[in-house]
């Protein structure tokens, strides 16, 4: 076979991504490359051979081993020249796996099967195995990654934000436990939802008619046939399999992809230099810009965020592929071929995000600063909400305004609010025998330290990077 310079190729995928995220195509390749998608239909074929043998009580270990070896060595080169002639792939297939197994057995290549008994079955078993053994890892890994920061800064005090603009304390745990969460669900609904992947021997229309002139219990033949593939038949098949067992994964895949991306975004945005709050690792010989020498660019954190908007509007096409017209048409035969480049896409963007989360470190200095002076033009004013909420407590009626009035009067006098509240005797005076009952430490100076009001950031921060990092297990 010819090889081509790997510069020649069209997609960036095959040559930019293939290069800088290797491990991870090298691994995707084993599983859905062009190559890997011949030899899963040969597996197929060679599965539908045993099942034969198996009920007719010849299947031997020798023969089953020699019929994997003839599926794991099958070249597509000679498949494609094949098609040139039969101008189908799958017949094409047949034609040279026939030549390759032992002479007794060749009738038995494909006998009672339809072409998508082969094509359906291997795509459930190429998607499941590339996403168990190369998606599902390096999001586990971006998980458990995630799951150490939180962890780790389950204390470090950090301004919350809402619409842009401050607004109450939280800690850097809290911010990175949001993803913790919402990326472990997802996770585990990949997980589970590619063990549902199902495969066919069903025939042309899915009624077994083929199969019944073989065998007296066709699904018995079918049930044998995708065991070897560890598969299980779906439910109802007309000649394809439902779409929606593999639509549902892809689907998932896209969530966890658009919960990757607002990560990116926001710690793209936590590195802006007015916020510097955190910044990924920089190599002594990285270079930020071609002309600014001084930049350090968050472009990793960038890149993640294009890949995703490459690739996520392609779940229309998986939409799409789930309209198949009079039980079968091929206008689905050129659009799954891309799932392969999503699934890649997708996975590279979880290995570029797993490497900025890894190097990734909070300013924590910038963060005190941040929060120190947070709440816009009045200092402090990030904890106007606990002021009005225990004045409410103390019984009175408009608190809210109470303390809307004395934000107002530190914005106007350039003082802090804690200095502002201090003056109005009365409410601090219930504000503060409010702290007390409940327990607080140094009441009197509570609202000196934004730090101080922060909720359940920190404990829920380290439960929920302890549940998921067990999880990820």
């Amino acid at each position: 076979m010819e090889t081509r310079n790997i510069f020649e190729n069209l997609s960036c995928i095959d040559h930019r991504y293939s290069l800088s995220e290797a491990a991870v195509f090298e691994g995707l390749s084993r599983h859905i490359s062009e190559q890997a998608s011949v030899r899963s239909c040969a597996k197929c074929e060679a599965a539908l051979v045993k099942a034969h043998l198996a009920i007719r009580g010849k299947l031997t270990d020798e023969l089953a081993k020699t019929l994997d070896e003839v599926a794991a060595n099958i070249d597509p080169e000679e498949v494609y020249k094949e098609e040139e002639k039969t101008q189908h792939n799958i017949r094409a297939l047949v034609n040279v796996m026939k030549t390759k197994v032992p002479a007794e057995v060749a009738p038995l290549v494909h006998l009672g099967a339809t072409s998508v008994d082969i094509l359906d079955t291997a795509l459930s078993m190429r998607m499941r195995d590339a996403v168990q053994q190369v998606v599902l890892p390096e999001l586990k890994e971006l998980e458990k990654a995630l799951c150490t920061i939180a962890e780790r800064e389950c204390e470090t005090p950090q301004v919350g934000r809402t619409h842009g603009q401050h607004a109450v304390p939280i800690t850097f745990g809290w911010t990175i436990a949001e993803f913790v969460s919402r990326l472990g669900k997802s996770i585990l609904r990949i997980e589970e939802l590619s063990n549902q992947l199902k495969g066919k021997l069903a025939g042309p229309v899915g009624a077994y008619n083929g199969p019944s002139m073989i065998v007296s219990d066709p699904e018995d033949l079918e049930k044998r046939y995708l065991s070897y593939l560890g598969l299980e038949p779906s439910e109802y098949s007309n000649q394809l399999v439902e779409p929606e067992y593999l639509l549902r994964m892809l689907l998932e895949c896209n969530v966890a992809f658009g919960i990757i991306a607002n990560l990116a975004d926001d710690l793209r945005n936590l590195q802006r230099s007015e916020i510097g709050e955190v910044f990924e690792y920089f190599s002594a010989t990285q270079v930020g810009s071609s002309t600014m020498p001084q930049k350090r660019n968050p472009w990793n954190s960038e890149h993640v965020k294009s890949l995703w908007k490459a690739m996520a509007p392609r779940v229309m096409t998986f939409y799409m592929d789930q309209i198949s017209e009079h039980q079968r048409d091929l206008t689905n035969s050129a659009s799954q071929r891309f799932i392969s480049d999503y699934i890649t896409g997708f996975t590279m963007a979880v290995a570029r995000m797993k490497k900025v989360v890894s190097g990734l470190q909070a300013d924590k200095e910038s963060m005190a600063r941040t929060l120190a002076a947070a709440g816009g033009k009045v200092k402090g004013g990030v904890l106007a909400e606990p002021a009005y909420i225990l004045l409410g407590e103390a019984g009175v009626n408009d608190g809210h305004e109470v303390i809307r009035k004395i934000t107002l009067e530190a914005e106007q006098t350039g003082k802090t609010f804690f200095e502002v509240l201090k003056t109005h005797t009365e409410a601090f005076a219930k504000i503060t025998a409010q702290l007390e009952k409940l327990g607080v430490k140094d009441a009197a100076t509570f609202f000196e330290n934004p730090a101080r009001y922060r909720g359940l950031a920190a404990e829920k921060s380290k439960r929920l990077a302890q549940k998921y990092a067990a999880l990820m297990q």
